[in-house]
């Protein structure tokens, strides 16, 4: 596979004269820089690494580009992948990009870009719903951290995208903005909460976007829409000026279609511009818990799951089977404790701090009845299946620490380089059943819905480990099966070029095909 990342003007003169031949093609992992005889359809097609090169080398006006997305945009716009969306003001935006390149300004590692940004996460041009009524026209007085680092390196904000409302799912069967739908299948479910940004990127509306993950909401959504997506080690980029869970598991991280731009959004945050070569599959250790993460598979994600560690063996990588001590007892006293303890308090502090004018109470008294109903459940003073103040304490301080004690040695004492397991025991499932409260069958077994995108992402985001998941192939009925690869705390790099390799081996899905033909009506 040739390097995406520095196209060389040979291959990029070569490709223009077959595209001007009418033999062009242009695909996602495989694109050299783009040129000014490519269609719309083209364009949409490159990563961001490619984009972004062709843009600051004046190969590609950031205007053409952004004009290529749009068109892309309303033509899925029955996805319902965002909440606001200012065609006007990104075109603006790209206007100004093209006449700093041509003034000999300086230009960022994403000059001209246009993203989707996770609409809870704040923007001062452009309103944070967090996907939920009472703060439908709030508009913070500045940027989140993330945002301002984002545009400094010369991004565009490209609107903010639909979620599950407040991050509380895994669905964006979002009731108070209507549900996100699967660009794969249009009466399916992205995946949540950032269900947006993930059916943005799938959806080739833009090739990298900005999600935010407490448990699973980067890489539930990325693993639906056949997508990349990264969550790093917690804390690795800022994560103040979002709305919140948990400190102690929230995290923004990015959806791509190619690992190299997972790379290229990660270099932003860390400054760290050497060239990131994919790791070696050979006597690569890759570490499955069948015990935990394959028990209660759907068959075709059993069957995709398996021929991926076929191909990787293949490779050269050893799949190490060990099971994680205690993996289930240790993730059930920590994951979900300390989120339902969290919740309310930093809602509440939010809505103070960025000066939303409202307080919980007025924010609670507008939520959708399904956040109604799991707050007054689990999160609520008094919530009946509420978590005490002890208990918090006791999850924090000793079943946390011990879990991520358990995973650090699981990693150094069987010298595992990446735990490897199906993202999701289920593709995306129809958007009518997708409550909390659901249950699907697997096999003749019934599990709830929330077990189902859940329980194999969790360990990872608790135990504070970088983790990235990428595509394995199409199911039987044309639906993402995906793979997730945790490495140990800290080592993003390391765990990024694991994925390029891997990435190499496994391949990209094709595009969908955005038909509404099978959108319920």
């Amino acid at each position: 596979m040739p390097d995406t990342n520095k196209p060389s003007r040979r291959a990029f003169l070569a490709w223009s004269a077959a595209l001007a031949a009418g033999a062009g093609s242009c695909r996602a992992q495989q694109s050299p820089a783009a040129g000014p005889s490519l269609s719309s359809s083209e364009l949409i097609e490159l990563s961001a690494t490619d984009a972004v090169q062709a843009m600051r080398e004046g190969e590609l006006k950031a205007e053409d580009y952004a004009s290529a997305l749009l068109e892309r945009c309303e033509a899925g716009k029955h996805l319902n992948a965002f909440i606001t969306l200012n065609a006007d003001r990104v075109l603006e935006a790209a206007r100004a990009a093209d006449r700093q390149r041509a003034s000999g300004g300086a230009t960022g590692p994403l000059h001209g870009l246009p993203m989707p940004i996770k609409d809870s996460v704040n923007t001062q041009d452009l309103p944070t719903t967090g996907g939920t009524p009472a703060l439908r026209d709030f508009t913070p007085k500045e940027d989140a951290p993330v945002i301002r680092t984002l545009r400094e390196a010369g991004a565009i904000v490209m609107g903010k995208t639909n979620l599950h409302e407040l991050s509380w799912g895994w669905s964006s069967n979002n009731l108070a903005f209507g549900a996100v739908r699967n660009p794969y299948d249009p009466t399916r479910i992205p995946g949540g909460s950032s269900g947006g940004t993930s059916a943005a990127v799938a959806a080739r509306m833009s090739p990298l976007g900005l999600a935010e993950d407490t448990e699973g909401s980067i890489r539930v959504p990325a693993a639906l829409c056949g997508i990349c997506g990264f969550r790093p080690t917690t804390g690795r980029y800022p994560s103040t000026g979002v709305l919140p869970i948990t400190p102690l598991f929230d995290q923004v991280g990015p959806h791509a279609r190619t690992v190299m731009d997972l790379v290229l959004f990660d270099s932003v945050f860390t400054s760290d511009e050497a060239t990131l070569a994919p790791a070696s599959l050979q006597g690569l250790r890759l570490g499955i818990d069948r015990t935990y993460d394959f028990d209660t598979l759907d068959p075709e994600v059993e069957r995709l799951t398996q021929e991926a560690m076929r191909k990787l063996e293949e490779a050269g990588a050893e799949i190490v089977e060990v099971e994680v001590p205690n993996l289930a007892e240790l993730v059930a006293s920590t994951a979900g404790p300390i989120q339902i303890h969290d919740v309310v308090p930093m809602l509440t502090q939010y809505l103070r701090e960025f000066e939303t004018g409202i307080s919980f109470e007025e924010l609670f008294a507008a939520v959708s009845t399904d956040i109604k109903n799991s707050f007054e459940l689990y999160t609520l003073p008094g919530a009946s299946s509420g978590v005490s103040d002890a208990a918090y304490q006791e999850a924090k301080d000793v079943h946390l620490p011990a879990l991520r004690e358990t995973l650090r040695a699981y990693f150094a004492d069987n010298r595992i380089d990446a735990r490897l397991f199906p993202t999701t025991l289920v593709p995306a499932v129809p958007i009518d059943q997708s409550a909390d409260d659901s249950v699907i069958e697997i096999g003749g077994e019934t599990i709830d819905f929330t077990k189902a995108m859940s329980r194999n992402i969790s360990p990872g985001s608790t135990a504070s480990l970088p983790g990235i998941v990428l595509p394995a192939g199409l199911s039987k009925e044309g639906l993402p099966v995906s793979i997730e690869l945790d490495g140990p705390t800290g080592n993003d790099r390391e765990i990024l070029a694991i994925g390029l390799a891997v990435e190499q081996v496994l391949g990209s899905l094709p595009a969908p095909t955005l038909d509404r033909s099978s959108q319920s009506q």
